[in-house]
This record gives C-alpha cells, sequence and structure tokens, in this order.
C-alpha cells in the first residue's frame, strides 16, 4: 500500500465565500507546494469549476476529484464526489432543479465566477449558490448514491449546517460512505461525543476558502493508487485500505 495526503473538501472563486485568489490554477498549485497527492473541489451547490481543475491537475500529475458541498433542505452540509464528469454533469442537473431561487448580491454574499485557466472570468452565477436545495439530506444522498457517488456529511461537529446540530440525531436510514470532521476537531472527542460508530470512517479535511488553508488540513489514504474506487474502498476499509488523520 501507498500512503496519500489527501484534501477532499476545497472551494473555488465560485463559492460565494470563496477568496478571489482561489483560483483553479492557484489551487493546484498551491496543493503541489504542499504535498497533497489528491484533492476534491467542493463549490457550494455547483460542480461548474470541477473539470477545469481536473485538467490542470493532470497536466501536473496531481489527482483531483469532481464533487460539491450541498445544503439540504435541513441546512445540512454533505460532500458529494464523483468518478466522471457524466455523473457530475448529471448531478449539476438536479442541482438546478432544486436550488432554492436567491438572486445574488456580490456585496452581500460575495462573487461567483467560473474562470478560465489563466483567471479570466467567463461568467458569474446569477442565483446565490449558498441557498438551500428544496430537498432532504437523505434524497441529497440517495441522488449521489443513485449516480455511484461518494456521500460525506460535512464538518459534523460544527454547531450550525451540520448533520447533528440541524437535525440533532444521525438518520437510521441515512448512507454514508464516511463523516468529515473540521480542522480542529478531535476524532475520538467527536466519536465519544454523538456516539459514533467504529465501524463509520472519520475524515479531516481542510474546507478550504483561502489559499493560506491549503494543505494544512488533510487526511492520509493507504491505497494502491489515488483513484476513486480505491478512494472508496479505503474510505469503506475494504481489501486492506485505509484511512487515518495525522
Amino acid at each position: 500500500m501507498r500512503s496519500f495526503r489527501t484534501d477532499l473538501h476545497i472551494h473555488t472563486v465560485l463559492s460565494p465565500c470563496g477568496d478571489l485568489e482561489m483560483s483553479p490554477a492557484r489551487i493546484v498549485s498551491l496543493a503541489i507546494k504542499h504535498g497533497l497527492d489528491i484533492i476534491g473541489i467542493t463549490d457550494h451547490n455547483s460542480t461548474k469549476q470541477c473539470e477545469l481543475v481536473w485538467k490542470l491537475g493532470k497536466r501536473l500529475g496531481l489527482t483531483v476529484i469532481p464533487g460539491c458541498e450541498m445544503t439540504s433542505r435541513e441546512e445540512v452540509h454533505c460532500l458529494g464526489l464523483f468518478e466522471d464528469f457524466d455523473a457530475l454533469k448529471e448531478f449539476q442537473n438536479f442541482l438546478d432543479l432544486h436550488l432554492t431561487i436567491i438572486p445574488n448580491k456580490p456585496s452581500l454574499f460575495g462573487y461567483q465566477a467560473v474562470v478560465d485557466e489563466d483567471d479570466y472570468i467567463l461568467e458569474e452565477q446569477a442565483n446565490y449558490l449558498g441557498a438551500s436545495l428544496d430537498v432532504s439530506v437523505e434524497e441529497v444522498e440517495q441522488k449521489v448514491h443513485e449516480l455511484s457517488g461518494i456521500f460525506i456529511p460535512a464538518h459534523i461537529d460544527r454547531p450550525r449546517n451540520s448533520l447533528y446540530s440541524q437535525l440533532g440525531f444521525f438518520p437510521p436510514e441515512l448512507k454514508v460512505d464516511a463523516l468529515q470532521i473540521s480542522k480542529f476537531a478531535n476524532e475520538k472527542i467527536v466519536r465519544e461525543k454523538f456516539n459514533i460508530n467504529s465501524e463509520i470512517t472519520l475524515v479531516k479535511f481542510s474546507d478550504a476558502h483561502y489559499p493560506e488553508d491549503l494543505g494544512k488540513t488533510y487526511t492520509i489514504f493507504e491505497m494502491e493508487e489515488p483513484t476513486f474506487t480505491e478512494i472508496r474502498k479505503a474510505l469503506l476499509r475494504k481489501d486492506e485500505r485505509s484511512v487515518r488523520i495525522p
């Protein structure tokens, strides 16, 4: 097995709360500089910047997993990660269908720009991407898994926008591939506080919105190669694959 430094929760300039310096080119450059092997692009309720980051990463030997950070009807944040761009496109259609329509106000919420590899703005998203979808967290999970994706509730220990803060419990019918804890959280304390079964994998990612956040928080994936299939196996601890929080 080989060890891969992995951060599957990173925002670009497309996210309204993402810094304007979080361009695809800058993210790839910083990820490589800080020794990351695998990154996930997870903008709020949009996948439209993923393909460019993937292309730039491929040129330089960085594995990029396309995805999204969704906000459910209950205001639960969760990550969806996908193996191919056909699935990603279908999931974007799902997001477009279910996003609550609130016109974005850049002065209030922040800019939402899709940029090219030279950081030129190609388009701005008109509707606020930080709004919630009109579907439940269970429905979001079902759609992600219908498209053979990976589903991970985000920063579950936070006092807002987390599975436990919004619902107060772990829905027994919810099928997760892992649970993400925030960068300052302690794995043992979180497990005890929320009575999380030892069979559920916990991971820690940066949730980076600013360049200085990249490379500081990651999880080590022990697996054969940096592929989507191997990542899923590691999260589910199959075939001797595993993950560990440094």
